[in-house]
């Protein structure tokens, strides 16, 4: 069984990262709008914007929690694959930790637009 982390642009521009075992039921649960209280449900519609496959949740978790910390600026850094430009931003921050990042492709999925959902949630 697989695990990810993923981040998500919302319509405002800000990036919601998060972490699940089963990713296109969570990214569905996203653009629906399922969880009201989730910080995506009033930024949408979303565009998935990174993916990270990982062997164990605590994996996934450790990665989700890191990237939470970091800076706009390095998030977007590590999404376009440029870790010399992560690794320059991570020695005015907190330490890149190589074992989650090292061997580890990201795999950049890119989705159509979504549709609108009815609701007036934007």
């Amino acid at each position: 069984m697989a695990f990810w982390t993923y981040i998500l642009r919302c319509a405002d521009s800000s990036y919601y990262t998060g972490h699940t075992d089963n990713l296109e039921k969570r990214i569905a649960e996203h653009h629906s709008g399922a969880i009201t209280s989730c910080y995506t449900y009033t930024r949408r519609p979303l565009e998935l914007v990174f993916t990270q496959d990982f062997k164990t949740r605590e994996e996934a978790l450790a990665s989700e929690q890191q990237i939470k910390g970091w800076s706009r600026k390095k998030k977007e850094a590590m999404m376009r694959g440029d870790w010399a430009e992560v690794s320059r931003l991570a020695k005015s921050s907190a330490p890149v930790r190589p074992e989650l990042v090292e061997g580890h492709e990201p795999e950049r999925l890119r989705q159509a637009q979504p549709e609108r959902s009815g609701g007036g949630d934007e």
